[in-house]
């Protein structure tokens, strides 16, 4: 019989489903002990990783230590697009000295829709040889035409990209299982899928990994896998 990937996802308990979860914390105005208590959770729960900003890298690093869990960081976020190639590599550089062990990057969706495929490749192509680490790269899928859509997957895998994301926040887009199997459907063997944005509850993640992501992000991992998810948590 063949085997059902919902099914087999929604079987999983809560510390199983962890390993899929990417644990963030992008708020503005975050404070020390908000930064430790997430990188405790992130241990405590078994998340794949600790998603922060740059600032709290070396911090959660620390506290992560001998953990074996990782540190992911992302730059040119949550304002998308606004950063110089110069200065994303020289950012994705530092992010990686610091002990980041992935990093999540916006592109520039602008270049694109302007027909400067080259800029847009090249780019993602600074970050992926400045930080010689997984690079996630934000493709802001609500925000192209389908013409569109299909060459920026073509340009972020050709620049190296591990990973391709559906959008940076659910205020570009809610992750859903559409835009999950568009990028599973074009992604070439060895580029894997992270899904993003608004995810809030266990439903959304066992549906947008029945569709084919690798990981997903969200800042409600720890309610979702204690089942105490509340539709109003803000995440990312």
């Amino acid at each position: 019989m063949e085997r059902n990937p919902m099914t087999d996802f929604a079987r999983l308990s809560g510390r199983e489903l962890a390993p899929y979860i990417q644990h963030t914390l992008i708020a503005v105005g975050t404070t020390r002990d908000q930064a430790i208590a997430h990188a405790k959770e992130t241990a405590e729960h078994g998340f794949d990783a600790a998603m922060v900003a740059g600032s709290w890298v070396p911090l959660t690093v620390d506290v992560l230590r001998g953990t074996g869990i990782k540190v992911a960081s992302a730059l040119d976020f949550p304002t998308v697009g606004v950063m110089t190639s110069a200065g994303k590599a020289a950012e994705a550089a530092e992010l990686v000295r610091l002990g980041a062990d992935e990093i999540d990057m916006g592109v520039q969706v602008g270049w694109l829709k302007s027909g400067d495929f080259d800029g847009f490749r090249e780019d993602i192509a600074g970050v992926v040889r400045a930080a010689g680490v997984p690079i996630k790269v934000m493709l802001e899928l609500p925000l192209l035409t389908d013409e569109e859509k299909a060459v920026a997957v073509e340009l972020a895998c050709e620049a190296g990209a591990t990973y391709l994301k559906n959008a940076s926040s659910g205020q570009v887009e809610v992750a859903n299982p559409e835009s999950i199997r568009y990028l599973v459907e074009r992604a070439p063997e060895g580029v894997l899928v992270k899904a993003s944005g608004g995810i809030k509850s266990r439903a959304q993640i066992v549906a947008l990994l029945a569709a084919g992501a690798a990981k997903v992000g969200t800042s409600a991992g720890v309610q979702v896998v204690t089942d105490t998810a509340d539709a109003s948590t803000e995440s990312y």
